[in-house]
């Protein structure tokens, strides 16, 4: 890297990588070096964003005396802002996003952290009607500060952020990372350092649970929101979740998918996800004093009679209203917290696959709408596997449940291939607790239409095992639709497939062509003896960090806004490891 301008950033520890600045025009000869397989860019990430807690039944986990203390649970986000409900529950906070200040400017991440833990203080006492609490108030939570005041990162930022959590696992505790952020996937999970990162953590003993994202109206090719679940939630280790709408009430009976969740399988690799589904829509939790959603979007505040025995409509001063899988993901995180703290030797795969064993399968209708009053456009949802997953949360019965998958056996989410006859396969890796052969137990059924094993029944129209077909009532007009993705979004001939065009001028696929004289980043990781880089044009703002120029505190707290910054000179920023 030296040799063609590069300075160093940083170097990553688990990921095999590091963070290089080096100028565009070295970008060919980067490329073409032989310990080069695979660039990609450091690109950005969003996050994506009491009723609720009896709809999971998370209010069953003081009968199991339960409330996950003693687990550390790190939540790589926009920061936790220093608020009378998680007073005492931050064990470490450290910054890594350099576009910003410690403390929370975006208001996100401590949304995410009072569904963990809030403690609900603000919201209790005589004058209060409702309480607005966390699932798991006696965590742990380690603050790993990834996004800026405008909700933004990068994936060096958070492979950093994961990599601090690997290392501080014993110190703290870690056993659950929350990433309620994402990016579009650009590449398979098996070259992307994001998934990478995640994986690394996954084989540490820590528990990584993703937001889906919140692309399921997207339909640029009349995919109809499937093939929408973002990076790193398209890896098969983690834990992926997707968003109900509850409507505001503690029966299931109304529950319905939301139709922003984002469906999968994932693009590339054809994974199965989402893995589970919880609630997501129109979730009350803590707000972070002047941070940009409570004072942008007023659409978030949550007035005052709206839990207090007043008339006032005024907007609570301490706490707010999101929707998002962004919302969804933690009330996963502290379920696991939960599981892990009444049995702390379970694996991250036992974990995974009690959670989605006992997820509800029967509470779902065949199918939903809902039409957009501003664009008038009508979304249908359909209730099968690229969906909701295994089910529905629950946390009472993950919690009941004394299901252990065998010891060295995997919980990956399968991945499907089509048949010469366009059925789909299902198609699983060596010695996972869900192969075709399973013997979990004397019978594994996964809920009252679902049969895990050589023949999986997955709702009325699924059949998901050594054959899958997909039913004919899928969608309208859109019986096709995978035989259209698989040639549309993943296929050989589109935007994401063996050519790829990344920006305007950049094609980044199976042949790397120079970048335009504009800047760009790059982020690049090798082992000794494979390489893989990531890489970003100029037409997203971001920068590099390193654990060493980040700042760390062993409390959080506020702090104001701050000017974002780009990078504008005519050179890249590069991930890489190796000889220099």
């Amino acid at each position: 890297m030296v040799a063609n301008g590069g300075t160093v950033k940083s170097k990553f520890q688990h990921v095999k990588g590091g963070v290089y600045h080096v100028p565009s025009g070295s970008l060919n000869n980067i490329a073409n070096a032989p310990n080069v397989a695979y660039i990609s860019p450091d690109r950005t990430l969003r996050g994506l964003l009491d009723q609720a807690d009896v709809t999971i039944g998370a209010n069953l986990a003081a009968s199991y005396n339960v409330n996950g203390a003693g687990v550390g649970v790190a939540v790589i986000d926009s920061g936790i802002a220093n608020v009378a409900d998680l007073q005492g529950r931050v064990a470490y906070s450290q910054l890594f996003n350099t576009n910003t200040t410690l403390g929370d400017a975006y208001g996100h991440g401590t949304h995410v952290a009072g569904i963990i833990a809030g403690s609900g203080k603000d919201s209790t006492g005589s004058q209060f009607f409702r309480t607005f609490h966390g699932v798991a108030q006696g965590v742990s939570l380690i603050d790993l500060q990834v996004l800026d005041q405008n909700g933004a990162g990068t994936d060096s930022f958070t492979i950093a952020a994961i990599e601090q959590a690997i290392a501080l696992k014993t110190q703290y505790n870690i056993r659950v990372i929350n990433l309620s952020v994402g990016r579009p996937v650009y590449e398979s999970y098996t070259q992307d350092p994001l998934c990478e990162a995640v994986e690394q953590a996954w084989k540490a003993g820590i528990t990584v649970v993703v937001a889906a994202g919140n692309y399921g109206r997207a339909n640029p090719t009349t995919t109809f929101g499937y093939g929408t679940i973002t990076a790193p939630g398209n890896d098969p280790y983690v834990i992926t979740v997707g968003a109900m709408n509850d409507k505001g009430t503690p029966t299931l009976t109304d529950d319905v998918i939301t139709t922003y969740s984002s469906k999968g399988p994932t693009l590339f690799d054809m994974v199965a996800k989402p893995d589970i589904v919880a609630p997501g829509n129109l979730i009350d939790s803590l707000e972070a004093p002047s941070s940009t959603l409570f004072t942008t979007y007023p659409q978030v505040h949550i007035p005052l009679n709206l839990y207090e025995n007043t008339w006032s409509t005024s907007a609570s001063p301490n706490y707010i209203q999101l929707s998002g899988t962004s919302m969804a993901t933690p009330f996963v995180s502290a379920t696991v917290a939960l599981m892990l703290q009444q049995h702390p030797n379970l694996t991250p795969d036992q974990v995974k696959a009690r959670l989605m064993k006992t997820a509800d399968k029967t509470t779902f209708p065949v199918s939903s709408s809902y039409t957009d009053p501003t664009t008038g456009i009508t979304y249908r949802e359909r209730y099968d596997i690229f969906t909701i997953g295994a089910g529905y949360l629950n946390v009472g019965n993950a919690l009941y449940s004394a299901d252990l998958a065998p010891t060295g056996t995997y919980a990956l989410s399968p991945a499907l291939a089509f048949n010469t006859n366009g059925t789909l396969a299902f198609v699983n890796a060596a010695n996972v607790v869900w192969g075709t052969n399973v013997v979990w137990g004397t019978n594994v059924v996964w809920g009252t239409n679902v049969v895990w094993g050589t023949n999986v029944v997955w709702g009325t129209n699924v059949v998901w095992g050594t054959n899958v077909v997909w039913g004919t009532g899928l969608i309208a007009a859109a019986n096709d639709l995978f035989l259209q993705a698989n040639n549309v979004v993943w296929g050989t001939n589109v935007v994401w497939g063996t050519n790829v065009v990344w920006g305007t001028n950049v094609v980044w696929g199976t042949n790397v062509v120079t970048s335009s004289s504009s800047s760009s980043t790059i982020s690049l990781s090798i082992s000794n003896s494979t390489m893989s880089m990531s890489s970003s044009s100029s037409s997203s703002s971001s920068s590099s960090s390193s654990s060493s120029s980040s700042s760390s505190t062993s409390s959080s707290s506020g702090s104001a806004p701050t000017t974002t910054e780009s990078i504008a000179a005519p050179s890249v920023n590069i991930l890489t490891g190796g000889d220099q």
